[in-house]
């Protein structure tokens, strides 16, 4: 099985996303397509990296993710292919591959260089598409790009220990479809630093002084029913591994989510205090 992944900021009012799968099946017909997602914020290149970092190891290993996020050919941004961790990922270099390879050192990166091996009216999109159809055919990396060995690193949205290691700082870089809000703080990090102290997450509201096992735990007392809880602010490490705040059971439709409830928006700081 030949899989293709799709991550893109091209939504789904437009023709887009229909048309890069027929460029796809057109390409290699016999390529099973997957879509994670088309509505990543226009050309937010982190919220994208956080996307395909928390979904790619769901699928096979030689699985060949496309990603379709500021992906314009340039001066500043080339266009890559990075396996890692047995994926290949095609991307402009933008900083979103930087962002995952911080946990993994990548087996092998090329820049592509077939733009000129392809008609004169060749969009970015025909680059990607070639590409990925040549991976998940088997293909070999050194036949579609030129060996390198750095990237563009995106560095401003990364999680920090400050100068007494009594805190840590990091960003909102993402709000899921619940309005719960991911940040950058990993759980190993988290874990490094805190060294098995107590600690606070500081919000504007009262802080959160224990990060749950999973939602559920929010329940602490028999004595109460689960639904009881509804409302009530919690902290645990999600399946990607990052720090989430969330509101039990939230619904930003209807009563709202950490999103508006507690007024933490994308790039907004969270600090942990360790005392």
């Amino acid at each position: 099985m030949s899989i293709i992944t799709l991550t893109s900021d091209y939504g789904l009012k437009d023709h887009f996303v229909g048309a890069l799968k027929g460029k796809i099946l057109s390409e290699y017909s016999e390529a099973t397509i997957i879509d994670i997602s088309h509505d990543v914020d226009p050309f937010n290149t982190v919220e994208a990296s956080y996307i395909i970092g928390a979904s790619y190891a769901s699928f096979p290993k030689g699985s060949v993710h496309l990603i379709g996020v500021d992906m314009e050919f340039n001066k500043e941004n080339q266009h890559i292919v990075m396996q890692w961790n047995d994926h290949y990922f095609i991307a402009a270099d933008n900083g979103i591959l930087s962002m995952m390879s911080q946990k993994i050192v990548p087996q092998k990166m090329v820049a592509i260089n077939i733009h000129d091996r392809l008609p004169s009216e060749a969009t970015d999109l025909d680059v990607f598409v070639k590409v990925a159809c040549h991976l998940a055919k088997g293909g070999l990396m050194n036949v579609i790009g030129k060996e390198i060995n750095t990237i563009k690193h995106v560095t401003n949205l990364q999680a920090t220990i400050s100068e007494d290691g009594n805190s840590l700082k990091g960003n909102v870089i993402y709000i899921d479809h619940f309005g719960n809000v991911i940040t950058n703080i990993s759980k190993k990090y988290f874990i490094e630093v805190a060294k098995g102290r107590p600690y606070e997450i500081v919000l504007k509201t009262k802080n959160i002084k224990t990060i749950l096992p999973n939602y559920s735990a929010i329940a602490s007392s028999d004595k109460y029913p689960i639904k009881s809880y509804e409302g009530e602010k919690l902290a645990i490490f999600n399946e990607a591994g990052y720090l989430e705040i969330a509101i039990f059971r939230s619904n930003p439709s209807k009563v709202g989510s950490a999103n508006s409830l507690l007024g933490l928006n994308y790039r907004d700081i969270i600090i942990i205090k360790f005392v």
